[in-house]
């Protein structure tokens, strides 16, 4: 099946006047050149999500349930195809693209689920003169700008409570990964999904997307990014009230303490931090390792990182595909070269694999002796790189961890000791404290504090940034 090139718009497959080069990270050759939206693109989506907007808000549940279903149905029919898209423009290995696929999936069925348990809710009147109930309906027309590292599952955490909820939304995947969010917008072209509802496109242009979002007809706009990002859209949105949803990443500490279970310690993070080649916004960045058990933990995660297998090969038992372009890869081995002049001891890794000469690969790297004044330190990574950072009983710990530019959105601790442990997830201020292990799922909450984002992913909170809260309140007759 040929790759997808064609924007959804107004519920009709569009070609752009100009084309966008796809290239493929991993083998550094074109994968195809989609259609690139210009301002005129840009009009004609948000005119259209505002025509729609009354009428998919007035679709009953039942009847949105019934094209959440059968949009899910379609996507389940083409897995391969959807998986085969992510697997080509992001480089990423064949068993990486599961996940991607399984989220999108999974999240149309759990919000069609999801909107059913949304109903009005009552409210005393202390003087017993009034009857009052709080009704949920749309927020309106939403925007959303996706990041490159999952195409599918980034696209579906804004998909599925958007579709559920009533409210039209604007999709505009990276430049950098847009085919397979092409492909979602073909299923929905081939089930007649009503125009509007749902409208995909992308560009290369800062001018169309600041066009898209200066725009007055949008009542949300969400994104999965970086913090300077989020900073901009909201700037440039301040032509109107609007609603923000962000997800900005972070700088994920990681407290391994004397008494934790070294394995299962090794295992998260290894597991995070060269899966989708560390390109994960809840991968660990700071790991601090108290001294007593520092040797014993560095060499369990050396071992992991050298296990790792890299490559693209779909059938080879892949474990780590490249970074997203070549970009990305000189920023992350200036990134080792620095902590290293600045004596970090690179343990593992730190160039390229051995005999991958093509593509944007990184081997799995693991730095020893990373200190807070080295950038690898200070800057998310975003790349397979481990930075091991030495602690004891006299480190200021708390100030460390919190201590993050980006805001916080994950950090990790490993412990036996409850009481420890919940020391340290009061002390953490970041969205998310997982404690002896790791578990990410569309029913639970994702989100961060302070710059790391504004509302959440995944979970009901997710599907609340849809839906807007009226007040009704009607006197009662005097008896």
């Amino acid at each position: 099946m040929p790759f997808p090139d064609k924007m959804y718009i107004d519920g009709d497959l569009v070609d752009g006047r100009k084309k966008m080069d796809v290239v493929n990270p991993a083998t550094n050759e074109l994968v195809t050149a989609v259609s690139a939206a210009g301002i005129s693109h840009a009009d004609r989506a948000l005119a259209s999500a505002q025509a729609a907007a009354p009428a998919w808000a007035a679709t009953p549940i039942a009847e949105r349930q019934a094209w959440m279903h059968k949009l899910r149905e379609a996507v389940l029919a083409n897995e391969e195809h959807l998986r085969s898209c992510v697997h080509h423009e992001m480089g990423k290995s064949w068993a990486d693209t599961q996940e991607d696929f399984d989220l999108l999936e999974r999240a149309l069925a759990y919000y069609a689920e999801e909107i059913a348990r949304v109903h009005d809710t009552a409210l005393a009147d202390r003087a017993g003169t009034h009857a009052h109930r709080l009704v949920h309906e749309p927020v309106g027309v939403s925007l959303a700008f996706l990041a490159w590292n999952f195409p599918l599952l980034n696209l579906a955490y804004k998909l599925a409570p958007a579709m559920a909820a009533g409210s039209p939304i604007i999709i505009r995947p990276s430049e950098k990964t847009p085919i397979s969010a092409y492909a979602v917008g073909a299923l929905c072209h081939e089930i007649g999904l009503p125009a509007g509802v749902v409208q995909i496109l992308t560009t290369e242009s800062y001018a169309v997307a600041d066009h898209l979002t200066a725009s007055p007809i949008p009542a949300m706009v969400t994104l999965i990014g970086s913090t300077a990002t989020g900073r901009h859209i909201m700037q440039t949105g301040a032509t109107s009230i609007k609603r923000y949803s962000m997800e900005l990443g972070g700088n994920a500490p990681v407290l391994v303490f004397p008494d934790a279970d070294l394995d299962k310690a090794a295992d998260v993070v290894c597991g995070i931090k060269f899966s989708n080649a560390g390109q994960i916004c809840v991968a660990p960045n700071r790991v601090f390792v108290h001294r007593d058990v520092l040797d014993e933990f560095t060499d369990k995660v050396v071992a992991r990182a050298n296990a790792v297998t890299t490559g693209w090969d779909k059938d080879g038992g892949v474990d780590m595909g490249p970074v997203i372009d070549g970009r990305a890869w000189t920023r992350l081995k200036c990134m080792i070269d620095a902590a290293a002049l600045d004596g970090a001891r690179i343990l593992s890794g730190g160039t390229r694999p051995q005999g991958m000469e093509k593509g944007h690969f990184l081997a799995p790297t693991v730095l020893a002796d990373v200190t807070e004044e080295m950038t690898v330190y200070r800057e998310e990574t975003f790349g397979p790189i481990v930075s091991l950072v030495p602690f004891d009983d006299s480190t200021d710990l708390s100030r460390m961890a919190n201590d993050c530019d980006d805001g916080g959105l994950v950090a990790y601790v490993f412990t036996r000791d409850l009481a420890r442990a919940e020391h340290w997830a009061r002390v953490l201020r970041y969205g998310e404290i997982q404690i002896n292990g790791v578990k990410y799922d569309i029913d639970l909450p994702h989100g961060g504090i302070g710059q790391s984002g504004i509302g959440h992913d995944c979970s009901a909170l997710a599907l609340q940034d849809y839906l807007v809260v009226k007040r009704v309140s009607r006197a009662l007759e005097a008896s």
